[in-house]
This record gives structure tokens, C-alpha cells and sequence, in this order.
């Protein structure tokens, strides 16, 4: 599963960007997780680039580190010529899942419910909450110790 983020980050040089959809200015975690919600892969942007460039460094970063997937999924947002025709060439389907055509409100929808409850998992730890960190890297390395840990507790106390 395909999915961003966009958190404020007020030390972040430059002031990080600015998401106009969320009207939020910080950093943008593109994330890529299995079916279970374990991080595969993480990105950190300005909050200003937009879902498909940020995913398409992840696409080529999971190609090399996992030869063997083949699907992914993704929302709306990743629905870019450009990003479909590079995992296209990376042997990859992106499929997209859409809300339903007579939705009203809040519904659950299939596979991305896993994704989000990531999200949720990282915003346990307090100091991801929001992007304190001034450098990308000390952030990245925060979120995969944050999900490490969890996974850590899961092994531990099954």
C-alpha cells in the first residue's frame, strides 16, 4: 500500500513547504507498507510535492530492495500518468482504490485501511506527531525506530 502524510514540521529549514490540500505547512512522509502495516519503505518530502513525484522514488527504492513484488495499491492521489507508466515499467500494477460511487460520509475501504493504521501507529510516538527534526534523515530514522519498536513489542508479547 501506497500513502502520504503531511505533518507540520516547525524546525524544518525552510519552513518545510506547503501542502495546499491540507492547508498544512511542514514535511510529506510517502510511506509504502505490506498487508500487515509494516513499513517497507519511507520518503520524506516537503509538504509541497505531490503524492505521485514522492512515490516514485519509493516505487524504484522497493523494485530494488523487494525484486520479487508485484501489486500495489494506492488511492486516487496516485492516479498520474507519469507514476503508472514508471511502475509499468518497473513490472509493477498500481491498483487504485476508489471511494464507492454512493458513499456518503466515512466508510472503511479495502486495503487502505492498513496504510492508515500505520499512520495511527506513528502517531502513538509523541515525537513524531509532529516533525521536530531539522534534518530528513534523523526523522527517517525516527519513524522506522518508532514501527521497530512496535514490531519488537509484537514479536515479544505475542
Amino acid at each position: 500500500m501506497l500513502d502520504s502524510q503531511t505533518v507540520k514540521a516547525p524546525h524544518a529549514p525552510d519552513g518545510g513547504g506547503y501542502d495546499a490540500a491540507k492547508r498544512t505547512k511542514g514535511r510529506k512522509r510517502h510511506v509504502a507498507v505490506d498487508t500487515d502495516g509494516r513499513l517497507l519503505m519511507v520518503n520524506l518530502t516537503t509538504a509541497d510535492i505531490q503524492d505521485a513525484a514522492g512515490a516514485e522514488r519509493i516505487i524504484a527504492a522497493v523494485r530494488k530492495r523487494w525484486p520479487w513484488l508485484k501489486h500495489l495499491f494506492a488511492d486516487g492521489a496516485y492516479d498520474r500518468g507519469k507514476l503508472m507508466s514508471g511502475a509499468a515499467y518497473r513490472d509493477f500494477v498500481i491498483e487504485i482504490v476508489r471511494k464507492l460511487a454512493d458513499q456518503k460520509g466515512f466508510h472503511v475501504l479495502p486495503r487502505r485501511w492498513v496504510v492508515e493504521r500505520t499512520f495511527g501507529w506513528m502517531m502513538r510516538w509523541r515525537r513524531l506527531v509532529r516533525d521536530y527534526e531539522r534534518r530528513c534523515d534523523v526523522s527517517e530514522a525516527m519513524i522506522r525506530v518508532s514501527l521497530g519498536a512496535l514490531l519488537l513489542r509484537r514479536v515479544a508479547h505475542p
